[in-house]
């Protein structure tokens, strides 16, 4: 059994980012366990004092769940062609700690706009990166509400064919990946 964590970039109840997730947890194999993370709103405004072996606990707290997930998956909405500040705070309290060196991720944004949310998606592959994480793919999802039904699910037989296949690319590079440390 793989574990997995999913971090959406939305607080919004009514997310379409969050929705995605909870479309990929059901797309996920019988042997994939989801967890989609729900403390991003209870993380603290990150500062490098408190960024020390007592980390406040809600910090420690998604340490500890990117630490023991086999692989990430993210999925962001776009503000002011950016990802969200509360996903760059959570990202920020894991630069000194490293649970992300190494860590397979997938990395989705989601957009009502034809863009797709591209550049969110790239601000936060290049924080990824500075992570040191092993990004497995990317892709954004443009005009996003027309593919979704009343109930936020995907609908969009094509953008349900392209998660699945990204889902398989992220579980056959954890199969196959030995990390370097």
């Amino acid at each position: 059994m793989k574990n997995f964590l999913a971090i959406s970039g939305s607080l919004k109840s009514t997310s379409t980012n969050t929705s995605i997730l909870k479309f990929i947890i059901k797309l996920a194999s019988p042997t994939a366990n989801i967890e989609l993370y729900s403390g991003l709103d209870d993380l603290p405004h990150f500062s490098p004092e408190r960024d020390s072996e007592n980390a406040p606990e809600a910090v420690e707290n998604l340490r500890k769940k990117i630490k023991y997930a086999d692989g990430v998956i993210f999925c962001t909405p776009e503000y002011a062609f950016n990802l969200p500040g509360v996903l760059k705070n959570a990202l920020d309290w894991c630069v000194s700690s490293g649970e992300f060196n190494e860590k397979p991720v997938l990395v989705l944004s989601a957009s009502p706009l034809n863009t797709g949310g591209e550049k969110a998606l790239s601000s936060l592959q290049m924080t990824l990166t500075a992570l040191g994480t092993k990004q497995v793919a990317a892709y954004s999802i443009a005009n996003v509400n027309s593919k979704l039904n009343s109930n936020k699910e995907i609908i969009d037989s094509e953008t349900i064919v392209i998660l699945e296949g990204l889902l398989s690319k992220l579980d056959e590079f954890i199969e196959s990946y030995t990390p370097e440390y």
